[in-house]
């Protein structure tokens, strides 16, 4: 159902680089972030954590999460699909890294969040076939 998962997520100079790791290992328990120092628009460091999951056992993992969610946000993510999701068939999520870390998935349209690509398995990779399989993930 999914060929692979990647996650981003940012560090500014307020957060918790530790706190913001747990955020990402709420949602992605096998995550080995791998961590980038990039400078910010105002001359401040801005840590990137991001990393892709490929192991089916850890894709599976994933989705048991993406299962227990709230049944009102897969309700959500399943009516924004089409606009959550590329040409490719790359779907896009996004989750409050607060809220992340206090064991809480809760999804945001804000850019301060854990950012998720998941690439859809669909032959041909096509949005219109990446959106079924899509839609049985979320189905509620």
């Amino acid at each position: 159902m999914i060929h692979n998962l990647s996650y981003r997520a940012f560090v500014y100079g307020t957060e918790s680089e530790d706190k913001v790791k747990e955020a990402i290992y709420t949602l992605i328990p096998s995550a080995q972030a791998e961590k980038e120092i990039t400078e910010g628009y105002h001359s401040n460091q801005v840590i990137i954590l991001h990393g892709k999951i490929i192991r089916k056992r850890e894709i599976k993992d994933f989705l048991k999460k993406l299962q227990s969610l709230n049944p009102s946000t897969k309700k959500k993510i399943f009516k924004e699909l089409e606009n959550r999701m590329d040409e490719r068939g790359n779907l896009f999520l996004r989750f409050d890294k607060q809220r992340a870390y206090l064991g809480d998935l809760v999804l945001v349209e804000h850019g301060d969040a854990l950012h998720i690509k998941l690439k859809i398995a669909a032959y041909p990779a096509r949005k219109e076939v990446a959106l079924k399989v899509a839609q049985k993930i979320f189905k509620t």
